[in-house]
């Protein structure tokens, strides 16, 4: 039994680059196979080939938008890209949108979340950066019936009025000299 061993460590040790390819292949088919599964379970649309790390930045070029127009010609209507390592769902036709708004609005209604919501606005807790809830909601109807209705717009109506007065005066004076844009920032 001893003997097997160290004929086994004798092998492996004077060939540790045959060892490493062997153990890298083994774990290359191990990913390439799970791999393979999980997409068999999410149909995802059909999509351009990509490179690993960059997905398909490279196929964009310096005009994006003309390489986005030319993409449905190959792979249709709704297709995957992916910016980086980011998936991102491409409708390039006004029925297929629409037909997509009309059946999973819901999904498509919420803000995504940010850093900065969640930093200088109390965790998204601001109408702006909220996600679609009934919170969202809520805040809305407050916003409406408080802050736009009729009533309470023309309350302000002399305000606004000053105000673009304030902002046509500067206008007209900044046209007859070099403005300074330091004053009117600070």
């Amino acid at each position: 039994m001893s003997g097997i061993v160290q004929l086994l460590q004798q092998n492996t040790l004077s060939h540790p680059i045959s060892s490493l390819v062997l153990l890298l292949l083994f774990f290359l088919f191990v990913f390439r196979f799970s791999c393979r599964t999980r997409r068999k379970q999410v149909k995802l649309p059909p999509s351009p080939w990509k490179l690993p790390v960059i997905g398909n930045l490279h196929q964009l070029g310096m005009l994006p938008h003309r390489t986005l127009q030319s993409f449905p010609r190959r792979h249709g209507p709704l297709m995957l890209i992916h910016l980086g390592s980011q998936p991102t769902l491409v409708v390039s036709s006004a029925e297929v949108a629409q037909q997509i708004m009309k059946t999973h609005d819901l999904i498509f209604s919420s803000r995504p979340k940010s850093s900065i919501g969640d930093r200088l606005f109390y965790s998204s807790a601001d109408i702006a950066f909220s996600p679609y809830g009934e919170y969202w909601r809520q805040m809305r109807r407050i916003c409406i019936l408080q802050l736009l209705s009729t009533k309470r717009v023309q309350s302000f109506r002399s305000v606004r009025k000053e105000e673009t007065a304030l902002l046509v005066e500067k206008i007209q004076q900044s046209c007859y000299s070099s403005p300074s844009l330091s004053a009117w920032l600070t």
